[in-house]
């Protein structure tokens, strides 16, 4: 089930263009980094992905389906089947790890197991298996109030694993974990969507991650598509052109083992 974007353009309410001619098809399996500086449109992308947007023109086909022309039941059904990782995940502070990990099906669901799940977690094994694959399978039952940013968001994306989605989006999902847990996150999620046979998009600040992790790098600036290459394809050039007037640096999060850091090139 392929996703497609045809000569979409999205303007915010203000009158304030996001978006404009953005022609984009992946395929299932697919693994796309969009990357840019700040305000190139990246997080209005994935909300469009996400149906938590609609067009203000152009064509968008998610899952072979047209959101803009879903009732709000069919529109509700495509949004179980789309998984998004947020860079800050809505997690309820007094809420254990084990809840807010099955939170991921509650969608799909029917409204008396979701309301028994929610005080009696109903598939404890299923919500360890996929916060093992994180490392956090000792956590399961803290609060989320406990947690680290970095460990909040690897439940984030946990709780999107539980959900066994069929498109898969990231927004900054290790924009808080040192480098080892980014390399090690980013390299589960490649394995996820190749096992699963998902599309995954993910928006990084980090140049170098998306360079390593993803084969397919999209390069946004000011709304547009500046290039759609191979990771092996992009160049210097393309990086300045797509950074121009921006400070690309050296920054990385402080990891708990100095001897293991590396320099992680992002805006």
């Amino acid at each position: 089930m392929s996703i497609r974007l045809s000569g979409v353009d999205y303007v915010h309410p203000n009158g304030q263009t996001a978006l404009q001619g953005i022609d984009l098809t992946l395929n299932p399996g697919e693994q796309v980094a969009i990357i840019g500086p700040s305000g190139a449109g990246k997080t209005t992308l994935l909300r469009l992905l996400a149906t938590s947007l609609l067009p203000s023109s152009g064509e968008l086909r998610l899952l072979d389906l047209q959101p803009a022309r879903l009732g709000s039941g069919d529109l509700r059904r495509l949004r179980s089947r789309i998984g998004l990782i947020h860079q800050s995940p809505p997690l309820p502070p007094r809420q254990r790890v084990v809840t807010a990990v099955l939170a991921g099906r509650l969608g799909q669901w029917s409204l008396a197991r979701a309301l028994v799940s929610l005080c009696y977690p109903l598939d404890i094994p299923g919500a360890r298996q996929e916060l093992a694959r994180l490392d956090l399978g000792d956590r399961l039952f803290d609060r989320c109030d406990q947690l680290s940013g970095g460990q909040q968001q690897r439940v984030g994306i946990a709780r999107t694993l539980y959900q066994r989605p069929d498109l898969l989006l990231a927004d900054e999902p290790v924009s808080a974990m040192d480098p080892v847990l980014a390399d090690h996150t980013l390299s589960l999620l490649g394995e996820v969507a190749r096992e699963r046979q998902l599309p995954l998009v993910a928006s990084l600040h980090a140049v170098d991650l998306a360079l390593k992790h993803f084969p397919r790098i999209l390069g946004l600036r000011a709304g547009r598509i500046l290039f759609d290459k191979s990771a092996g394809e992009v160049s210097e050039q393309d990086l300045t052109a797509l950074y121009a007037n921006e400070s690309l640096t050296a920054r990385q999060s402080e990891p708990a083992n100095p001897a293991i850091a590396r320099p992680v090139r992002c805006l």
